[in-house]
Parts: structure tokens; C-alpha cells; sequence
């Protein structure tokens, strides 16, 4: 079975069974080029309410062990609101809004764009600011996933279902061409603080080439890459337990002020950090571990 390290509450509080709880397990080293990290999450007794669905640098797997996923902004506000059993989120600029009445119960998985192909068959652009329902996928192990995740009862045991069924469906897809790699190599080694000139002259293409070949691949372009990469950074820092000042996260993450860091904030999720720490209402799990 998988190390799990386990973080939460159980029925700790005022004795109103309330549960919050996460459970966190690295991926064996023959899946990390495709799967950066998977967690597992319980919330109960918690007041209804949302939460926001981040923009990332990975396409997103949720798998329910609970009530649906209820989305009701999704990051392209052309696509219906939805709920889902399992989903799959592609790489985006706008934050989804998930509904929740006060309980949530799942697995999500972070895959890389390389996972992308390889798990599933096909490039992260086809599924860019998109989340479509994850048993829809054709020729991949993804029902029977959903299915054996849901007959599970442990997280050590599922997280070990994971590690098999997504073993045998490597390869898939062979991965993007060499300059297309190393671009986004480049962009993630550095935390996309690359200016995009310097990017094309790395890998050998013009400006416009790379943008055209990139966001084909990709979903994103290569600028939108870097500040989603900036964003991403700028959030784990804010969410450490020892947080920084909102100034030093800036200037770690590349933004030429706090105010730079707040418009970018307000521009993929619509407030700035400061107000999404206070009103984001699922907690941050940090402090406490609880036996699996």
C-alpha cells in the first residue's frame, strides 16, 4: 500500500462531528512525469456554500466518493453549469465556482501535460478551459477507476488502485516534439518568470510559431502559461503555514508589485488574495495529522 500522510479533524469540534480531512500520497517514480500529485479530501458538517476551482499548470481529475461535483461557473462561461460524478478539467485562465452543502468527499488528481497524453490520449489543448465528465473518455481505464475508487474503503487502498490502473494505461500518446518540451520545461523549471522572446530563441522558433505550436498544444500560450505558472507559485505560498507577507510573494513570484499581484489575482479568479484567504470557504488542512 501507498504511504499516505493523512491532516485533518475529526469530530473535534464542539462535538458536532464535523470532519475535515486530507490525505496526501506521492506518486511512484515510473508515474511522476504524468502525474504531479494526487490527494484525497473529506469535508463534513461544514455550513453550504463554495469554493473556487484554481487555475493550475496540470489538467484536473475529480472522482466523488460522495455527492456529485457541483459546478455553476465553469472556467469558459459558455459551457452550462454541471454536476459530476467524475470530471476532468482541462489546463484555464478563469476559475470554475463549485457549490457544495457542506460536505465533500473525493480523490483529484493533478496531471501534467505529458500525463495528458499518455493517460488519455490526446494533447491538453483539446481539453483547454474545458471539464467534461470523466467516464465519457473513450479507450482509456477511466470507468473502471470510477468504479473501483467508489468500492474502495481506505485511502492507502486507493491511492494503490490508482497507482495500478493508471500504470497499465501509459503510453498512450508518444509526447509532443522536442522544442514543444523543452519550452514547457523551461516555463515550469523557472516558475514561467521566462520572457517569451528569450523562450523562442531557447528553442529555435519565431515568436509566432511557438505560440501557434504551444497553444495547440497546450490550450494556453506560452504567456498565458507563465502567469498561470506566477499564480500558481503565488498560491502555495499564500497557503504555507508560515505565510509570507503579500510584498515577498510578489516579488518571489516575478510580479513587479503586490498591486501586480492583485490584479492578476482579480483577473483569473476575480478578487485578490487577501479576500480569497478570508472567504474561500473550504479550510486549508496544514496543522494537525489524524490516524488513516
Amino acid at each position: 500500500m501507498p504511504d499516505v500522510t493523512l491532516h485533518g479533524y475529526r469530530g473535534r469540534m464542539s462535538g458536532t462531528g464535523l470532519i475535515m480531512e486530507r490525505a496526501e500520497v506521492t506518486p511512484p517514480a515510473h508515474l511522476a512525469p504524468f502525474v504531479a500529485h494526487y490527494s484525497g479530501y473529506r469535508y463534513e458538517g461544514l455550513p453550504p456554500g463554495t469554493h473556487h476551482g484554481l487555475p493550475s499548470p496540470y489538467l484536473t481529475i475529480v472522482i466523488s466518493l460522495g455527492a456529485p461535483t457541483r459546478t455553476t461557473v465553469m472556467p469558459d462561461p459558455r459551457q452550462a453549469p454541471a454536476e459530476f460524478a467524475a470530471l476532468l478539467g482541462g489546463m484555464h485562465t478563469r476559475a470554475a465556482l463549485i457549490e457544495h452543502d457542506g460536505s465533500q468527499y473525493g480523490v483529484q488528481l493533478s496531471l501534467t501535460p505529458d500525463g495528458a497524453r499518455s493517460l488519455l490520449g490526446m494533447p491538453a489543448g483539446e481539453l483547454a478551459s474545458t471539464i467534461v465528465p470523466l467516464d465519457g473518455l473513450a479507450h482509456t481505464r477511466m470507468g473502471e477507476l470510477i468504479e473501483r475508487m467508489g468500492e474502495a474503503h481506505s485511502w492507502p487502498a486507493r491511492f494503490a488502485i490508482l497507482n495500478e490502473v493508471l500504470s497499465r494505461d501509459l503510453g498512450r500518446l508518444p509526447a509532443p516534439s522536442a522544442e514543444l518540451g523543452h519550452a514547457w520545461r523551461l516555463l515550469t523549471s523557472r516558475g514561467g518568470r521566462v520572457r517569451i522572446d528569450d523562450l523562442a530563441r531557447e528553442v529555435g522558433w519565431s515568436r509566432r510559431h511557438l505560440g501557434e505550436r504551444f497553444t495547440a498544444e497546450y490550450g494556453l500560450s506560452p504567456k498565458e502559461a507563465a502567469r498561470v505558472m506566477r499564480f500558481e507559485r503565488s498560491k502555495l505560498l499564500l497557503t504555507r503555514r508560515e505565510r509570507p507577507a503579500l510584498a515577498a510573494v510578489a516579488a518571489a513570484c516575478g510580479y513587479y508589485d503586490q498591486a501586480h499581484l492583485a490584479r492578476e489575482w482579480n483577473s483569473f479568479i476575480g478578487c485578490p488574495p487577501s479576500v480569497w484567504l478570508t472567504g474561500d470557504d473550504l479550510p486549508f488542512i496544514q496543522d494537525e495529522e489524524v490516524e488513516p
